[in-house]
């Protein structure tokens, strides 16, 4: 490893260990390794219809990191400020900066600014704070984005309800908006189609779409705690009847109880399917649940790990075993180890079993060089994330929104769970002499 590679870590081990104040321009809390100067880079306040609201920058480009948009897109999305807006409401439970809070109540108002009349989320806006409402992953739809709203907004509720009831209240009826919608497309009957060949389910988002699926079963959680919409935990369950239905393989026999993303593809990134599943065990009270996300956890994470791993691959079935096809290993990205980090500490939180937190502290290190470059990924000095691993030999070194949060969001959790964060600090001791 490259002598710049272990200064950083060196610096890093000495923020995690020994509580010096590693301060940079922005904000970092003393003895910790979450800098969010680099987000506060991204975010900005900007004036539309009388109000102000905040956004997040798209991109951030090597070597000076100054804002960067897209003619396509635009500079900021829903995306991102639902992240970022989730990142500072933690943040502010963790260490009680007022400054964090605003920012979040302001990303919040912006997300609800972007509400179409169908309840749905626009995601993009242009360089002039005007909607893109023609990009792709811009129309106001059941897709990422209005998900992601859904889940900062149900996060910011709870916070909220408590200190500005004002608020709180314009945020329920956004929400209550987009509930009512998504009842209509979250169908209640279960019906599988065969396509070529294959078993495919018809009703989760997407008709097949799991990771979907999975972030809206974190945002109902949210939504049944303060609405107590009796209906809510049928949903619920029937999302999770969704996600077991596509768990394929077992302990022994590849992809070793993986969870796929949509039909037989699955993906590193969004594969909150057993942090989801974990979430919801407890309110359904069901242990087959529990089961089935311990599983992948036990022996699918643990097959990544060893195959250092996998951005995506596709699944064949023949006979009875499955067959994997197109696997690729690139490009890993921060997003793709905070699910699989909150999916670990959340098993250790229900069975108390420390292996999980353990595991969850080793993928952690991915972010200070234990990965195929042998590249560190995140800096405490200052809150950059890279934004991708692309081959063995290639880091790219720009640093958007994305990577920054999905990394912040990830040792955010690292740190207040003492064997997690005790596991990464012995690979920062094993890797700096």
């Amino acid at each position: 490893m490259k002598k710049q590679v272990l200064i950083f870590i060196f610096s890093s081990l000495l923020l995690f260990t020994f509580n010096c104040d590693y301060r940079s321009q922005g904000q970092q809390n003393t003895g910790s390794i979450i800098n969010t100067a680099h987000l506060d880079s991204l975010y900005e306040d900007i004036y539309v219809d009388n109000k102000i609201f905040g956004i997040i920058h798209i991109y951030s480009e090597y070597p000076d990191y100054k804002w960067v948009g897209d003619t396509d897109e635009g500079i900021a999305c829903i995306d991102d400020a639902a992240r970022a807006a989730v990142l500072y409401l933690n943040y502010f439970e963790s260490y009680t900066d007022a400054s964090s809070i605003l920012k979040a109540k302001k990303l919040l108002e912006f997300i609800i600014y972007m509400q179409a009349d169908n309840g749905f989320f626009y995601n993009f806006i242009f360089y002039d704070y005007s909607i893109n409402k023609d990009h792709k992953n811009s129309i106001n739809e059941p897709n990422w984005w209005s998900w992601r709203a859904m889940w900062a907004l149900s996060n910011g509720y709870l916070h909220f309800v408590n200190v500005d009831k004002d608020f709180a209240d314009i945020i329920y009826k956004s929400l209550e908006r987009i509930t009512e919608e998504l009842k209509k497309i979250i169908n209640a009957e279960k019906e599988i189609k065969i396509i070529n060949g294959k078993d495919i389910i018809t009703w989760l988002p997407q008709k097949s779409a799991s990771d979907q699926a999975s972030i809206i079963i974190l945002s109902l959680l949210n939504y049944y705690k303060f609405s107590k919409d009796e209906t809510i935990p049928e949903y619920i369950n029937n999302l999770c009847n969704g996600i077991l239905s596509v768990q394929r393989g077992n302990s022994t026999n590849f992809p070793y109880s993986a969870f796929m993303s949509w039909e037989n593809l699955w993906h590193a990134y969004g594969n909150l399917q057993s942090y989801s599943l974990l979430k919801a065990s407890s309110l359904l009270e069901r242990e087959d649940i529990l089961v089935a996300a311990i599983s992948e956890i036990s022996y699918f994470y643990k097959f990544l790990m060893n195959e250092n791993y996998l951005s995506s691959f596709y699944i064949d079935q023949k006979n009875d075993r499955y067959i994997p096809r197109e696997t690729k290993q690139y490009s890993q990205i921060a997003y793709n180890f905070r699910v699989i980090v909150y999916a670990c500490i959340e098993a250790y939180n229900i069975t108390k079993d420390s292996s999980y937190a353990s595991i969850a502290g080793e993928i952690a290190s991915w972010f200070f060089g234990n990965n195929l470059a042998e590249a560190q990924m995140y800096f405490p000095s200052s809150g950059i994330c890279y934004d991708g691993i692309n081959s063995q030999n290639a880091i790219n070194k720009n640093s958007g929104a994305e990577s920054t949060i999905e990394a912040l969001l990830t040792l955010l959790a690292i740190e207040q769970n003492s064997i997690s964060k005790k596991v990464l600090n012995k690979y920062l001791v094993q890797n700096t002499n």
